[in-house]
């Protein structure tokens, strides 16, 4: 991978983090499958995505990124949050596809990319940013089975 079109695309993410977030906020806030979020306030949707965007590189380039996406990029918080506004895990997992969907748009848009070789580097970058991305959705998801299952318990005992 040439590390110089990585460190340009994670610089530029980390840059440009509340624009891409805008963006990404504008499509969650209208797209019809993720509902919920049309209702959720604006400043609570871009906390989270501002804060991946901003931490990316150090996900990116670590060599351990599943253990880093756990720790850095706080999805516990996030999880958290979307499982106390009621928002389906469905929607909060499409949530995530876009905003790396959203990602990739800006900086193709940004022409951050230009000629056969940054092209082909690209690949690179589309590949790791995914794993990273998978792993966020993952994590996600467990989190958010644990905490469903603990509603469930936690319902049981009351109703007995």
């Amino acid at each position: 991978m040439s590390g110089a079109l990585a460190d340009r695309l994670m610089h530029f993410c980390s840059e440009h983090s509340n624009q891409i977030a805008e963006q990404w906020y504008k499509t969650i806030s209208t797209n019809s499958k993720t509902l919920t979020y049309h209702t959720m306030l604006k400043e609570n949707c871009l906390r989270h995505a501002e804060f991946i965007l901003r931490n990316l590189e150090k996900v990116y380039f670590s060599e351990n990124p599943f253990q880093e996406v756990a720790h850095l990029l706080d999805v516990d918080g996030f999880v958290e949050e979307r499982f106390a506004h009621n928002v389906p895990l469905d929607q909060v997992v499409y949530a995530i596809i876009l905003l790396r969907r959203q990602l990739w748009l800006y900086a193709e848009f940004q022409a951050l990319y230009s000629g056969v070789y940054d092209m082909m580097q690209m690949v690179d970058n589309i590949n790791r940013v995914l794993l990273v991305f998978d792993y966020i959705i993952f994590i996600t998801v467990g989190k958010y089975r644990t905490m469903s299952m603990e509603f469930s318990e936690r319902k049981a005992v009351k109703a007995k």
